[in-house]
């Protein structure tokens, strides 16, 4: 860990525990920065109790209104988020921004729902809504609320082709869409106020990446990453860190293992269970939920280099 991840860790410690010791207060934040408020997602697989809260959610508020970054796995932890809100704020919430379409950031949205509302994404993010509203309610029926309905499943009526500004009142955010990576609709948001970049799950810390988009795209992503400059970046899982470029490499040496690892077992013509068995498996001990998570990935990997 570098003395700037040390720093953030201690700061964040102790947020946590005074708001811990807050009456009243059962949905833990940190703020990292004046006016940028976040909630830290727990190492836990999709397939166990407390699935609904592993993403890192949060928002942002301006001088007129709030910006929310990603709801959460559940409507539950979404009422959660909001009434920590309304526990900071008597201010709206404007914006609701969800970083990609993957189920733990996104089903919370519904605790949003308002006039005066804007659910903002990349512009593919309404498509993945749409292409997976049915596969939410059939298999995360119980992270909605009864019964559950694909109404629950709120996604976008602002799109991102490529970059948008948001106005909070003296602060803007800076919404930027990616092309195919962690998944086929990436958003990152930055808060030029605070020098805060919210990755979404572009970047993942201690638990293991997980592949849904394009692997040599995601690597690819990295490397723009890597070069901005910013003060803080706020992951999509594990903690936060002021050294994005050094919190980059090890998801890059995990990815580039993979890919590496694939090319070559699909030159041995090897098959795929060998290959989950020895591709990467020097990563092993860096990652948590490598068993529930790698072999999908060798699996994705060796669905896109295999035609290359």
């Amino acid at each position: 860990m570098g003395a700037a991840d040390s720093r953030t860790a201690v700061r964040l410690l102790v947020c946590l525990l005074a708001l811990a010791a807050g009456p009243g207060n059962g949905f833990d934040l940190a703020e990292p920065e004046p006016k940028v408020f976040v909630h830290l997602g727990r190492h836990l697989a999709l397939d166990v109790p407390g699935h609904d809260d592993i993403a890192n959610i949060g928002f942002i508020i301006g001088a007129k209104c709030v910006a929310v970054i990603d709801t959460g796995g559940s409507a539950t932890i979404g009422r959660e988020l909001r009434a920590a809100i309304g526990r900071r704020t008597a201010l709206p919430v404007c914006y609701v921004i969800n970083t990609h379409a993957h189920v733990d950031h996104v089903l919370g949205n519904a605790a949003f729902t308002g006039a005066g509302v804007s659910f903002v994404g990349n512009a593919l993010l309404g498509e993945a809504i749409a292409r997976n509203r049915e596969f939410f309610v059939r298999e995360y029926a119980g992270d909605l609320d009864s019964p559950p309905s694909a109404g629950q499943v709120i996604g976008p009526d602002r799109l991102v082709e490529r970059e948008l500004t948001l106005d909070l009142g003296e602060r803007q955010l800076l919404l930027r869409a990616w092309p195919t990576a962690h998944s086929d609709c990436d958003l990152t948001v930055y808060d030029a106020n605070s020098g805060t970049l919210w990755t979404g799950d572009l970047l993942f810390r201690e638990r293991l990446p997980a592949l849904d988009g394009s692997l040599k795209g995601w690597l690819s992503v990295l490397e723009e990453l890597e070069r901005m400059k910013v003060k803080l970046a706020v992951p999509g899982h594990g903690r936060l860190t002021r050294d994005l470029r050094w919190a980059i490499a090890p998801e890059r040496r995990y990815l580039q293992a993979l890919a590496g690892g694939v090319r070559d077992e699909l030159a041995r013509s090897r098959s795929l269970d060998d290959a989950i068995d020895e591709v990467a498996v020097a990563e092993k001990p860096h990652w948590v939920l490598w068993d529930k998570v790698h072999p999908r990935n060798v699996v994705r990997a060796y669905q896109e280099l295999e035609w290359e």
